[in-house]
């Protein structure tokens, strides 16, 4: 097992680097960092500096060398907006965001597992069919539109409704003046729409791609002999069905993972998280380079780490792919 992740992480290690580069060309391609101070008086000289100091003479590879020596080291540059070190900007965005993204992903998984074997094995019933409206809806709802009804109906209408001192759920930020930390009612209660409004597409998404999945793994040849043996129909499902019909399911959350961390943005924006995607925001508006760049590069390691870890997974699932 630890050959067959090694030679998986070996094997990340150029999609990386071409990833990065890709990234970091497309920002300094698009963005120009002296725009802003050519407009001042003392602008061409604070232009040349900008130019010496981020290498802008030199061709793109040797732009991105220069760069991603100091990135190793741990040293992302200053913002041109706030004159913070950008590392311990995105430090700070990206563990916020992550905190969203990973029990939205985890709430989302476990959710639509269950929704989807259920309506595998009871093909065609009631529940099957309300499950699959349902799916349909959560799929036709734009996440913009359902986090605003979401603050309206869960947050706004109960504190005037039953003349509270403060709502239910709160719709800003992660945790309300000085109180912070995880695992405290505080946190709940501002995670719960958030959290909700960034998983009701991923839930509807993957019950319908794990019920296809399932009801394709419980027709194959060895599930029926499993039947025909006796064994437990607990067993057959859950040990023999469930197990193979995750695989397919992994592929799809390594991929939408990285789309959530980019669709944290709509999220991050209507509830006031201070993450990746008001960063994001942010940059793009002061035209801020070095924060852009950074986001850019860390958003595509990102994906690539979870594809790397799809990987393994494939490999913990059935055994017979790292065998391969």
């Amino acid at each position: 097992m630890l050959t067959y992740i090694s030679r998986r992480a070996l094997y990340s290690i150029p999609v990386i680097l071409i990833a990065t580069f890709l990234s970091f060309w497309a920002v300094r391609s698009t963005f120009d960092p002296t725009a802003k101070v050519r407009v001042s008086r003392t602008g061409a000289r604070a232009a040349e500096q900008i130019r010496v100091r981020l290498h802008l003479h030199d061709s793109i590879f040797e732009q991105y060398g220069y760069w991603l020596g100091d990135a190793v080291q741990g040293d992302l540059g200053d913002s041109e907006r706030t004159h913070e070190a950008v590392g311990t900007m995105m430090t700070r965005a990206f563990g916020n965001t992550l905190q969203l993204i990973g029990w939205g992903v985890l709430i989302s998984a476990l959710i639509a597992v269950a929704l989807g074997v259920y309506s595998a094995t009871h093909q065609y019933s009631k529940l099957d069919y309300t499950f699959t409206g349902l799916s349909f809806v959560g799929l036709a709802m734009p996440a913009f539109w359902f986090g605003l009804i979401a603050i309206q109906w869960l947050a706004v209408w109960p504190k005037e409704t039953f003349n509270l001192n403060d709502p239910i759920f709160y719709s800003v930020g992660l945790h309300s003046g000085d109180q912070s930390g995880m695992f405290n009612l505080d946190y709940v209660r501002h995670l719960v729409l958030p959290v909700l409004t960034l998983t009701v597409l991923t839930i509807a998404e993957w019950s319908r791609f794990q019920r296809a999945s399932m009801l394709d793994v419980m027709s194959a040849d060895y599930i029926r002999t499993a039947r025909a043996k006796g064994v437990p129909r607990r067993s057959v499902v859950i040990r023999h069905g469930l197990r193979n019909a995750l695989i397919p399911l992994v592929t799809v959350v390594a991929l939408d993972v990285g789309a959530l961390f980019g669709g944290a943005i709509i999220t991050e924006s209507i509830f006031s998280i201070d993450g990746m995607g008001r960063l994001f925001i942010d940059s793009i508006n002061a035209g801020d380079v070095q924060v852009l760049t950074a986001w850019v590069v860390v958003t595509a390691v990102f994906i690539v780490a979870f594809n790397l870890l799809a990987d393994v997974l494939y490999g913990v699932l059935d055994p017979r792919i790292r065998l391969s």
